[in-house]
């Protein structure tokens, strides 16, 4: 459901209950409240000036927090916090108070009756509590503006998205696959799909389904894109390999998903890249807070040794019967490597404490893997020592950037002569 149905929702429930409600009170509950007619009058007139007030506030806070977002943290992350379905809840009650606080007016002494009508009073109190419950949660909910909570809301969606992602990955890709297989996806091809419309972002592909439809058509299907991927006037999406029957290109079009702007819902890579984002951010001249930086260089540690765990060569995906049918695109290690650090080596090169704090977070990783993994570890740590040689530091500065430090500046563990 589209966010800005909510709050319509709440107001349109309101309006008509206002309309419904007390006269259906005034057939078949005919209670008046204790309650003389200038006290209700007055307590209904200013619940429905103040929770419009009230609203103006919630509009505010979520400009300061779209705001406030887009210049400390990374543009990326405007919608994540403007999308934030308590926003949109706490508008729709503050709205319907408003709007049933006036309905509820007009039927106080209506026709010169004297009758305060007792149930819509009430409600329209518990309506009023709901209010500042829902406005002290908002309060609340700035407190996730903080930096640590800010990274530690991104990572955790990181850690979600991976396990879920080479969970799924380990249950439809084998890294068994014989040659005769391997040959079929060479060509030819009976079937090109390629994007029609206006730039869009690939959020998901739904590998399940490619397969279903390969074993049906009994051919293999290559997918040209992968999550993440921009998609441009006919850029290629897959391509099916000697089918033996028709394969439906509505239903594989519905197997690549696609929105405005990427997700994590299954793109490891752009939790890194929101992290990144941060710290280069924090980087920048006009910021300048390296602490910062380290702090997200914790989270990313985190999710590349999370991510080191998991077989990220497969790309393969078979049926029941272990016959190849989907071979899709998966970053590898190097991938994820370079989209983690190497920005922030590129602009954290000046700062000693980013150095350290990425030393030991290579150091840690190449203890973590092994093989061609640790080779590429080495090399980036070999990479990193070149950039501290080509710094503005001076000779004792080097020295100092060379020390592995988990805190940046304050524990050092060991200094390479």
């Amino acid at each position: 459901m589209q966010l800005w149905l909510i709050p319509s929702l709440y107001a349109a429930a309101s309006v008509v209950s206002s309309l419904v409600l007390p006269r259906l009170e005034a057939r078949y509950f005919a209670h008046d409240l204790d309650l003389s007619i200038s006290s209700a009058q007055a307590f209904l007139s200013a619940v429905a000036s103040g929770m419009m007030a009230l609203t103006g506030i919630v509009f505010s806070i979520a400009f300061v927090m779209v705001q406030f977002n887009a210049i400390v943290y990374s543009p990326r992350l405007v919608v994540w916090f403007a999308r934030d379905r308590l926003l949109f809840h706490s508008m729709g009650v503050f709205v319907a108070t408003f709007t049933y606080s006036l309905g509820t007016l007009a039927w106080v002494d209506r026709g010169g009756n004297g009758v305060v009508p007792f149930v819509s009073c009430m409600l329209v109190a518990s309506m009023l509590i709901a209010s500042v419950l829902l406005l002290a949660q908002l309060v609340q909910r700035l407190n996730s503006l903080q930096i640590t909570q800010v990274l530690r809301i991104i990572a955790d969606k990181g850690r979600e998205v991976i396990h879920e992602t080479y969970r799924a990955v380990a249950d439809t890709g084998s890294r068994k696959s014989s040659d005769a297989n391997l040959r079929r996806i060479s060509g030819p091809f009976s079937l090109s799909i390629k994007h029609q419309g206006k730039p869009c972002a690939v959020t998901r592909i739904d590998i399940d389904g490619l397969v279903r439809q390969a074993r049906q058509a009994d051919c293999t299907i290559l997918v040209d894109c992968a999550v993440g991927d921009t998609l441009l006037e006919d850029t290629l999406l897959l391509r099916g390999s000697r089918a033996k029957s028709t394969l439906s290109e509505t239903e594989l079009r519905k197997c690549i998903r696609v929105g405005d702007q990427r997700t994590l819902e299954q793109d490891p890579k752009y939790a890194l890249r929101l992290l990144v984002d941060i710290a280069v951010k924090a980087l920048s001249p006009a910021i300048n807070d390296p602490t910062t930086a380290v702090q997200a260089i914790d989270q990313i540690e985190d999710l590349l040794v999370r991510l080191a765990k998991c077989d990220l060569e497969t790309s393969r995906a078979f049926d029941a019967d272990g016959t190849l049918r989907v071979v899709f695109q998966m970053p590898g290690w190097g991938d994820y490597l370079a989209l983690a650090l190497d920005e922030i080596r590129q602009y954290g090169r000046d700062s000693i404490q980013v150095m350290r704090r990425l030393r030991s977070a290579l150091a840690d990783l190449a203890d973590a893997v092994g093989g061609e993994r640790a080779q590429l570890v080495n090399a980036y740590l070999d990479h990193l020592d070149r950039s501290i040689e080509r710094s503005d530091f001076d000779p004792q500065d080097r020295a100092a950037a060379r020390v592995e430090d988990r805190q940046g500046l304050g524990l050092s563990h060991r200094q390479e002569d």
